[in-house]
């Protein structure tokens, strides 16, 4: 598992003073940098070998500006070309977002998915 803890900026709250629920996509991008590092290690973009397939984002509770959070990342699932990460934010000791992402091993040259080599498979064991 990979932890990142951050500091809410005031810009990222919304009219009711709670963190606007399109921040917690952009934190969870952030802590997946772990992860990309697994493939691009130098994070060059002209080298970069994942997309996503997909997301969701379950609120579980509010998130305030002026305290830390902490967000957790472990990988949920492992497939052929493919892998889940399940992301959880914290505030304290409260879970208040939720999101998993599926990232695919992607030859942007080919247009296609790849399979994970297994030394990729194996980091990501490591972090179930």
């Amino acid at each position: 598992m990979f932890e990142m803890t951050l500091m809410p900026r005031f810009q990222e709250t919304d009219a009711l003073g709670h963190i606007n629920n399109s921040v917690p996509a952009v934190w969870f991008e952030q802590a997946r940098e772990p992860v990309f590092r697994f493939f691009t290690p130098d994070l060059d973009v002209k080298n970069w070998h994942l997309i996503i397939a997909g997301y969701q984002i379950q609120f579980k509770g509010e998130l305030f500006y002026g305290t830390e959070v902490t967000i957790r990342t472990r990988v949920s699932y492992i497939g052929n070309s493919s892998f889940r990460l399940l992301q959880q934010a914290y505030q304290g000791d409260k879970l208040c977002v939720e999101g998993e992402t599926t990232l695919v091993h992607f030859d942007h040259k080919a247009k296609q998915s790849v399979a994970l080599p297994d030394s990729i498979r194996c980091n990501l064991e490591q972090h179930m």
